[in-house]
Formats: C-alpha cells, structure tokens, sequence
C-alpha cells in the first residue's frame, strides 16, 4: 500500500513548454538523487529519479551502492557505440544487478537488457530489471526466465545479498561477449531513431 502511495504522488507533473533536444522535451534541468548532479529534466528522467528514490527510500540500498547512467561500449564488426545502462547495483563487491528503463513495452527489452548483463561485467549479472516506470519485470540472468512482476518486487537490498549468495560466477567467453555485443548494437543502435541522443555512435 504504501508504494503505491508513494508513486501516486509522484505521478510526474505536468509542463507547458520547454525546448526539444533529440527526440526529448527538456522541461530545465534538475539535481540527480543519487550523485547531486545538476542533469536535464525530462519525462524519462522523472521516471528514472523515481527509481532512484524507490531503491533506496523503500529497497535499502545506499546511495554508493548504485551506479546511474553507466557508459556501455558496444561493437558491431567495424561499428561502435556508447550506450547507458541506467542503474548497476554493486552489494557484494562485484556488480549484482543492472536495470535498463524503457518507456513503452517491456518484453521488447528482455534480449537486449540480458545482452548488457553480459557486457558490463566478464560475468553473468544474477539480476536483470527491465522497467518503464509504471511496471517492472525481473528476470534471471543466467536463464533469462522472468522470476517477478511489478516495481514492488524488484529485489530489496536484504533479497539481493541472498540471490547473490547463492548464485554461482558465470564467467562469460570471448566469443559470447562479441555475439552478446552485436544483438545489442543491433537493438539500441540499428533499431533507434536517428534523433536519439542517448547513445553514442562512435
């Protein structure tokens, strides 16, 4: 009851006027909860700073535990390109969970979301969370079977250490990390808008 609360309240708010910038409406700019950082504020960033609130007012992690907008190179033969994964969770010293945001479809950004699991780390990440801001899927890593649905039953800090505990380290070979590399390219890179400043074609 009470998350429901709290993301009705802050059901973003509504603004006239602002500047387009890529395909996003910049409304101004706003400070990041997890780093202080002044950034722009757009829809998707609300969406973002509510996640960031959610993980650690209601999910317990710190603050130092997360890492937002983190740099992602990806390949694909000749073709490079910086994506952001939009939160890395690090509870036990090594990455345990990433969450990719998305507005729109969910199941859509499985395939892409498991690839970056695979790519941020010489690892399996054990948890993927793919998330548009009103729902959330959870999914397993290593098998990509999604184990929970909804932003409520995204891991809380204490269920994090546990999945973690026991959970084996997957390493991940050269050769799938350059197959994982380019199904992601292909889905962030090939697949977006041209007008879409939040990758990077290199």
């Amino acid at each position: 009851m009470f998350l429901t609360l709290y993301f009705t309240i802050l059901k973003p708010i509504i603004i006239f006027g602002g500047d387009m910038q890529g395909h996003h409406l910049i409304l101004g700019e706003l400070v990041d909860f997890i780093t202080g950082e002044t950034i722009q504020d757009t829809h998707d960033e609300r969406y973002k700073q509510r996640l960031s609130r959610l993980l650690v007012e209601v999910k317990g992690y710190s603050k130092k535990e997360i890492k937002p907008r983190r740099e992602l190179r990806v390949s694909a033969g000749e073709k490079n390109a910086m994506i952001k994964i939009d939160f890395e969770i690090n509870v036990s010293g090594k990455i345990d969970m990433i969450i990719k945001y998305g507005p729109g479809s969910l199941i859509t950004r499985h395939r892409p979301a498991l690839s970056a699991s695979r790519l941020v780390a010489p690892y399996q990440i054990p948890i993927v969370v793919v998330t548009n801001g009103e729902d959330a899927e959870v999914i397993e890593g290593l098998t990509g079977k999604v184990i929970a649905r909804g932003l409520e039953l995204i891991p809380a800090r204490s269920e994090l250490l546990k999945i973690v505990k026991n959970t084996g380290v997957d390493r991940i070979s050269a050769k799938q990390a350059e197959m994982e590399s380019r199904i992601l390219y292909a889905f962030e890179i090939d697949d977006s808008c041209p007008c879409d400043d939040t990758v990077c074609r290199l």
